[in-house]
């Protein structure tokens, strides 16, 4: 399932905020996960949607003009995630690499803190998180004034039902 294929259905919006809100992200991740919950998705699905969200969340507070909105489209075939902001520029999306995103590299190793430090560190890694958790279904659409960043969970990546 890709955006352009759900982009008929009719879009749900969950949350609006700006830049003086407090605790945005909290606020996204609280109400999606609401939401998720109410259309009867559950577990590592609701876990990997709200993660997710955070990123687009945090990179639109911090990258981009508000104000901002969610939005959730749900298909027969699964659920779009939306996050909108002002500022219409794509951003660069970096390369993927085909093995672990996180894996030391072994000429590295023995660097102490300093090097533990820029490993883990705070920025450039929120679209690879994305990406791991969405299996590659997430994007970008930009038009006129506007940027949306958007993820797909699909009901064949399981966790729909109650009891899941």
């Amino acid at each position: 399932m890709t955006a352009h294929d759900a982009l008929g259905a009719p879009a749900c919006v969950l949350l609006r905020w700006t830049s003086c809100t407090p605790d945005a992200a909290a606020q996204a991740r609280a109400t999606l996960r609401c939401a998720l919950a109410e259309l009867g998705y559950g577990g590592e699905v609701i876990s990997n949607a709200v993660l997710a969200v955070s990123e687009f969340v945090t990179n639109a507070i911090t990258h981009a003009v508000g104000p901002y909105e969610m939005r959730l489209r749900h298909t027969s075939a699964g659920i779009i995630c939306e996050v909108e902001d002002r500022d219409p520029r794509i951003p660069e999306v970096p390369a993927f690499p085909a093995t672990a995103p996180y894996t030391p590299v072994e000429e590295n190793r023995g660097g102490g803190l300093e090097a533990l430090c820029t490993l883990l560190s705070e920025h450039g890694r929120g679209l690879h998180i994305v990406h791991e958790l969405t299996g590659g279904a997430w994007g970008f659409r930009g038009r006129k004034r506007v940027k949306t960043a958007w993820f797909a969970v699909s009901v064949a990546s399981g966790g729909r039902g109650k009891g899941s």
